[in-house]
């Protein structure tokens, strides 16, 4: 299911858009491998492996429904000759990439990419590295991924509830009043992976962790999409009906890869960012992995003095707070600019 919409009138596919893409993006829950009697406890396995579902069986089931509810639409559904379709904007594959060039270049729609292609530097550090820290710090893979089944409900309840307020003239008010909230949850996974170190967990975490890990990643849930459901409403707000989906493609594209490239250079950074000191060999240090080996052979090792997520998640944190203080009044503002600015001009 893809989140852009071809149909002519935009605004009013926004809530079932956005929540078939959130049943769409909660397929494959659960990790394989070997299970454990206690991990199958909290599925409701009560410990018989063959009350799970495998992978496959999962896939064939939804995709055999897939077919043959298609199919039904393809058989029974007709079509409604009378209402009048308007002449296309496009007609090829050449001309479609033209008229989006053409997009691009109006000065309305680039600030929108400019902007938005910066807007989510701020929670690239928590979005991208927290979970691998928490994995580092011991939490097992499979637990991980076992707190996103209660999540389920919340995600399909939140774009239903948020849509609401973002129905409106003004959906990106929601995306700026959830920013601050979410760049600061960015500092509270921050402390969370430096407690989790100290939290006694050799016979497992305790439970009371998991609960204080959950509600986070549901507030984080919160935050994330009331800027996602708003950015979604806005640019079906702004999308030109003539050329369908083409032009709302075009924005959502921007607006991925807006949060997918910071993620990319937070994940790199990380080992540049963090600081090693060589422990047991005098006058050495772990700058590089020459460096690295050198201790080692001077039968030393490398201690890890400052991680670098931690120093990642401030900076991170400063540039998002930068970024809604000075340029998120801008990025509102186009809200206010009139249907002209985002018409596209017909190609000839």
């Amino acid at each position: 299911m893809s989140p852009t919409i071809s149909h002519k009138d935009n605004s009013r596919q926004r809530r079932p858009g956005t929540f078939n893409h959130s049943l769409d993006m909660k397929s494959g829950l659960l990790p394989p491998g070997d299970w454990d009697d206690s991990q199958l406890d909290l599925v409701g396995g009560e410990g018989d492996k063959e009350a799970l579902l495998l992978d496959t069986d999962f896939l064939f089931f939804w995709g055999t429904v897939f077919l043959i509810t298609t199919t039904l639409v393809a058989l029974l559904k007709k079509e409604n000759k009378e209402v009048s379709v308007g002449k296309e904007e496009t007609q090829g594959i050449t001309d479609t990439y033209k008229l989006l060039f053409e997009i691009i270049k109006m000065p309305a729609v680039l600030t929108f990419c400019l902007l938005i292609l910066t807007a989510k530097i701020g929670f690239s550090a928590a979005d991208a590295v927290t979970g691998l820290k928490l994995v580092e710090e011991g939490v097992p893979k499979e637990h991980l991924a076992l707190l996103a089944v209660p999540m389920v409900p919340l995600q399909i309840i939140l774009p239903l509830i948020i849509s609401k307020y973002t129905a409106g003239p003004q959906p990106l008010n929601v995306f700026y009043k959830a920013m601050p909230y979410r760049l600061l949850l960015g500092l509270e996974f921050a402390l969370l992976v430096w407690w989790t170190a100290k939290v006694e967990h050799q016979g497992g975490f305790p439970i009371y962790y998991y609960i204080i890990l959950l509600l986070s990643y549901a507030l984080h849930q919160v935050t994330l999409y009331s800027m996602y459901v708003s950015i979604m409403a806005f640019n079906a707000k702004v999308s030109d009906p003539l050329i369908g989906g083409t032009y709302m493609t075009l924005l959502n594209t921007v607006s991925n890869l807006g949060g997918n490239w910071p993620s990319t250079v937070a994940l790199w950074l990380v080992d540049p960012l963090t600081v090693k000191e060589c422990v047991g060999a005098s006058n050495q240090n772990c700058r590089t992995p020459d460096n690295v080996e050198l201790c080692v052979k001077l039968g030393g090792s490398c201690v890890t003095a400052l991680d670098g997520y931690y120093m990642e998640s401030i900076i991170c944190v400063f540039i998002g707070f930068g970024w809604w203080f000075f340029l998120g009044p801008k990025f509102k503002k186009l809200q206010d600019e009139g249907p002209s600015s985002w018409k596209c001009k017909r190609i000839n």
